[in-house]
């Protein structure tokens, strides 16, 4: 897994552009990722519907749930679905608006300095191996890319957000992914 010459886009993963971004502030420098769980609905995975989210398109009547969020305006820069295969929705060099009101280090405003990832999945289902692998390497590519990802700077989206977000959840294993992590070190 690598990055396209200019860094903007993960060569590999398809490719589903999201309206649903804009430019980030000058002078800023990416410092932080932060992981996120997604499901739509609640509970269920495959289908249509996370791309649908992110690109405007959700049929409100497809499902009741979908009757409150349909007229969201969010993104993120990656999906990692169940099987590991990898979307990209915004270019990094963009804001993609994943995280909302968010804080990280006394420093607000996620989305300016920071690289959404999607985990297909819900707070209490168990994410899958294939995930927990593709993410390390994500995290391996990107800290290579973006220096300025330190050690700490890949967080949770309750983690920017206590008390307004949950995801990714205490299903997932924030453990496993540190050991993957140092076998790549």
């Amino acid at each position: 897994m690598k990055l396209d010459p200019l860094c903007d886009w993960l060569e590999g993963a398809e490719r589903v552009l999201s309206p649903n971004c804009d430019e980030r502030p000058a002078g800023i420098q990416i410092s932080l990722l932060v992981v996120h769980g997604i499901s739509l609905p609640p509970g269920e995975f495959g289908g249509p519907w996370i791309d649908q989210l992110f690109t405007n398109q959700l049929d409100r009547q497809a499902h009741p749930y979908f009757e409150a969020i349909a007229d969201l305006r969010v993104s993120t820069h990656l999906l990692v679905r169940r099987d590991g295969k990898v979307v990209q929705y915004v270019p990094f060099s963009k804001r993609a608006w994943h995280a909302g009101l968010s804080c990280f280090q006394d420093k607000a405003g996620c989305n300016d300095f920071s690289i959404g990832i999607e985990l297909e999945g819900e707070d209490e289902t168990p994410y899958t191996e294939p995930q927990y692998q593709v993410l390390a390497e994500l995290i391996a590519v990107l800290r290579e890319a973006y220096p300025g990802i330190a050690g700490d700077a890949v967080v949770g989206h309750s983690d920017v957000a206590p008390g307004r977000k949950t995801d990714p959840g205490v299903a997932f294993d924030w453990g496993h992914l540190s050991q993957l992590l140092h076998r790549q070190a």
